[in-house]
C-alpha cells in the first residue's frame, strides 16, 4: 500500500488555509471556526432503517416477482422461498452487524476484506465496483426510474427511448447533486422515499388482505402441488430471492457516521429485515388473491396488473410509486457507496482528493461524483444488462468472502472487542449459501461468469501498477499532485481534520 506523498499532504494544507475564510460560516450563517471539517454522526436509528429499507426495496417487488414462482413450481413453494430468503438475508445482515460493531470503519465490503485478507483482495473488489458493477447497477435502477416516471405521461403509447435516457440522466444528476449538498437533507429525503415505498406496498397489501378475508382463496387451493416442482430449479429460485433482498449491507458503508453504532447498527438491521420480509411475503400473498399463477407469470408488471384488477383508474398511480421506489434505491446506494470510495482513498488505494470533505457542506464531494462519468457513459453507450449478467455472481462471491473473513477473524483475533456477537452457525450457513450460488453461476452460465471473473481479475495488475510499485517518475508524480490540487480548488474540498 502506498503512503501519501509529502507534497500532496502539503498541498492539502495549503488548500485548507486558502479556504479558511470561506469555511468560517455554514450556509445558515452559523460560525464554524471552532468546528472540525469532517463527516458528522448524523445517521440515527430512523435514518439507518430508511437507508436499509430504501436500498433493498427497489422496482423488483412491484414489477416482476415471477422468477421465484417460475423456478419454485408452485404458489406455496414460492412463498416458502420468499420467507427462506428473508431468513438467509437476516443471517447475512447479522453477520455484518457483528463486523460493523467490532470494526468501526465505514466502507462495508471493502473495509472488512481489507481487515481480514489484506489490501490486494480489497483492491480487486474495489476495482470491480468502480469500473463496472456500481455504474451499471446505478444505470439500470435509474433507467427503471426514467421508464416509470414517464409512463403516465405517454399512456397508452410507447415511451421514446431518447426520452427515457434523458429522464434517467436527469435523475442521476439530481441524486448526485443532493448527496453533494447535504448529508442531512439526503437522509431526510431518504426517510420520505422509504415511507413512500411502504405506502405503495400497503396499497397492495391492504386490498389483497381484504380480498383474502372475503374468501378469495381459489388460487391458494393446491398451493403446494408438487407436480411442477423441480429440485433443479430451486437454487435458481433462491438466487432470484436473494437478489430481491440485496441491500441489507449498505448501513455498514457509513458506520463512522452512525450515532452509537454498537446499538444502532444491529437494531436497524433487525428492524429493517423484519419489515422487508413481512412486506415481501404479504405483497406476494396479495398478488395471488387476484391473480392465478399463470396470470402472474404472464404479467410484465405484476403490481400494475394487480392495480388494474382492483383499483381501476387509480392504477395510473402505480408507475409513480415504482419510480419513487427506484429513486430511493439510487439515493441510498449512492450515499453508501461514496463512503466506500472515501475510505479507499483514505487507505491510499484511490486518489487522495476522494478522502476530502467540502469545507462548508461537510460532504465527501469528490467521492460522491466519482461514479457520475462512468454511469452516464454506460447509460448512453454501454450494454448495461449484459454487464450486470457478468457481474451479478461477483456480488455473492465477495459477500461470501466478507462473511468468511468474520469466521477467520474469530480465530486470528479472538480478543477483538465484539459488542454484538452472533452464534457461529449463522455466518457459516450464510457463507455456504453465498458460495453455493457462485457455484451455481459457474455451472449454469459459465461464459458470462468467466467474463465477469476476467473483468474482476484485471484488478490484480492494476493493483501492482497503481498501488504496489510506488516509485513513480517525477513527472508523473508532479502531474498527479497538480491534478489533486486542481480538484481541491475546483471542488472546495480539504483533508478531514483528525
Amino acid at each position: 500500500m502506498t503512503k501519501r506523498p509529502a507534497s500532496s499532504q502539503k498541498d492539502g494544507k495549503v488548500a485548507a488555509n486558502g479556504h479558511q475564510n470561506r469555511a468560517q460560516s455554514d450556509p445558515g450563517g452559523k460560525p464554524q471556526g471552532d468546528r472540525k471539517v469532517g463527516l458528522g454522526k448524523k445517521v440515527t436509528l430512523l435514518r439507518g432503517i430508511s437507508i436499509i429499507i430504501g436500498s433493498i426495496i427497489g422496482a423488483g417487488i412491484f414489477i416482476s416477482p415471477k422468477g421465484i414462482l417460475k423456478h419454485s413450481g408452485s404458489i406455496g413453494m414460492s412463498l416458502i422461498v420468499w420467507i427462506a430468503c428473508g431468513v438467509l438475508s437476516l443471517f447475512g445482515a447479522l453477520s455484518y452487524a457483528e463486523l460493523g460493531t467490532c470494526i468501526k470503519k465505514s466502507g462495508g465490503h471493502y473495509t472488512y476484506i481489507l481487515e481480514a485478507f489484506g489490501p490486494q483482495m480489497a483492491f480487486v473488489r474495489l476495482w470491480a465496483d468502480l469500473i463496472a458493477i456500481r455504474p451499471a447497477a446505478m444505470a439500470v435502477i435509474s433507467l427503471a426510474f426514467g421508464q416509470y416516471i414517464l409512463e403516465p405521461l405517454f399512456m397508452p403509447c410507447d415511451i421514446p427511448p431518447v426520452a427515457v435516457k434523458l429522464a434517467t440522466a436527469m435523475s442521476i444528476t439530481s441524486v448526485m447533486y443532493l448527496n453533494s449538498m447535504s448529508v442531512t437533507w439526503t437522509a431526510r429525503i431518504q426517510i420520505f422515499l422509504t415511507f413512500s415505498k411502504l405506502l405503495a406496498i400497503s396499497l397492495i397489501i391492504v386490498p389483497g388482505m381484504y380480498q383474502l378475508f372475503k374468501g378469495e382463496t381459489t388460487n391458494f387451493e393446491n398451493a403446494f402441488e408438487l407436480s411442477n416442482v423441480k429440485l433443479s430449479g430451486m437454487p435458481l429460485a433462491f438466487y432470484s430471492g436473494m437478489y430481491a433482498y440485496a441491500g441489507w449491507f449498505y448501513l455498514n458503508f457509513v458506520t463512522e457516521e452512525v450515532d452509537n453504532p454498537e446499538r444502532t447498527v444491529p437494531l436497524a438491521i433487525c428492524i429493517s429485515m423484519g419489515i422487508v420480509t413481512s412486506c415481501y411475503v404479504l405483497t406476494n400473498i396479495a398478488y395471488y388473491t387476484v391473480m392465478s399463477a399463470e396470470e402472474l407469470l404472464a404479467s410484465e408488471a405484476v403490481a400494475v396488473t394487480f392495480a388494474e384488477k382492483l383499483m381501476g383508474n387509480f392504477s395510473i398511480a402505480v408507475p409513480v410509486f415504482v419510480a419513487l421506489s427506484c429513486y430511493g434505491s439510487m439515493n441510498g446506494c449512492l450515499f453508501a457507496l461514496s463512503r466506500m470510495f472515501y475510505v479507499a482513498s483514505r487507505e491510499g488505494q484511490l486518489p487522495e482528493v476522494l478522502s476530502m470533505v467540502h469545507v462548508r457542506r461537510h460532504t465527501p464531494l469528490a467521492a460522491v461524483l466519482i461514479l457520475y462519468p462512468m454511469t452516464i457513459l454506460q447509460l448512453f453507450v454501454g450494454d448495461i444488462y449484459s454487464l450486470l449478467n457478468f457481474m451479478s455472481f461477483l456480488r455473492w462471491l465477495f459477500i461470501g468472502v466478507v462473511v468468511l473473513g468474520l469466521i477467520y477473524l474469530r480465530y486470528t483475533k479472538p480478543d477483538l472487542p465484539r459488542p454484538f456477537k452472533v452464534p457461529l452457525f449463522i455466518p457459516v450457513v450464510f457463507c455456504f449459501t453465498c458460495f453455493f450460488m457462485v457455484f451455481l453461476s459457474l455451472y449454469s452460465d459459465p461464459i458470462n461468469t468467466g467474463i465477469g471473473f476476467a473483468i474482476s481479475l484485471t484488478g490484480i495488475p492494476a493493483y501492482y501498477i497503481f498501488i504496489y510499485f510506488n516509485r513513480r517518475p517525477k513527472w508523473l508524480q508532479r502531474a498527479l499532485d497538480s491534478f489533486n490540487r486542481t480538484l481541491q480548488i475546483l471542488l472546495l474540498v480539504v483533508p478531514v481534520e483528525q
